[in-house]
């Protein structure tokens, strides 16, 4: 994660003098802002590769700041760090374009390991946040029934996966990082990691993000 480019947006200094003292010196701080029109002002000025964004902003929130520049600035990646954990706040800032959604009840190491991630391109969850998100995929998706023989579910592609294969799936999908499978499971976390090499390929998936989706669409989480 060196080199990360990290932009600040929240309307209290406490916060994010916080928030940029835990992320220490293993990313660069661009830019910081309280709300919305400062917000886009600096990020649009800096260019950061991830913005970390509060939810609740004066001047509009979170995902006013999103969707002005989500489609200016594509390369930049976008990660909610907020003290809500109501599913209107997770859905909306989502729907938006973020890349993934984190409480700031979590750790510096947490905060650190999901700004990585989200840099690479991977989506990350605070894990009990991430069925309110399978429901926004859901809510998004057809309403008339799918005939059986298209019935996403039935995905041929599911019939590749190992028991546990599918397990680590799941918990990839709900937003589980590498460690926590490993403790949930009792394995390690290269065993994870491998598993989840194997797991996209089978699936023909590209990263977490698609996966997510896919098990929402096949009704498996």
């Amino acid at each position: 994660m060196s080199g990360t480019r990290v932009f600040l947006v929240d309307d209290h200094a406490m916060v994010r003098a916080g928030v940029r003292a835990e992320l220490g010196a293993e990313v660069e701080v661009v830019g910081e802002a309280a709300d919305v029109a400062s917000a886009v002002a600096g990020i649009r000025a800096s260019t950061p590769d991830v913005v970390l964004l509060d939810v609740h902003l004066p001047g509009g929130g979170g995902h006013a700041v999103l969707e002005t520049l989500r489609a200016e600035l594509p390369a930049t990646r976008w990660l909610a760090l907020s003290v809500s954990d109501a599913a209107e706040d997770v859905i909306a800032v989502i729907r938006a374009g973020a890349r993934g959604y984190v409480t700031k009840t979590i750790s510096g190491a947490e905060l650190r390991n999901a700004v990585r991630r989200v840099a690479e391109d991977d989506v990350v969850f605070s894990p009990r946040l991430a069925g309110f998100v399978l429901d926004a995929f859901a809510a998004a998706g057809p309403a008339a029934p799918v005939p059986a023989a298209e019935d996403p579910a039935t995905d041929p592609g599911l019939d590749l996966l190992s028991a546990r294969e599918r397990e680590v799936m799941q918990l990839l999908a709900r937003g589980y990082t590498y460690r926590e499978i490993g403790q949930r499971l009792f394995i390690s976390v290269k065993t994870v990691e491998s598993h989840a090499s194997n797991v996209l390929r089978k699936l023909q998936l590209s990263n977490r993000n698609e996966l997510t989706r896919w098990a929402a669409t096949n009704r498996l989480l």
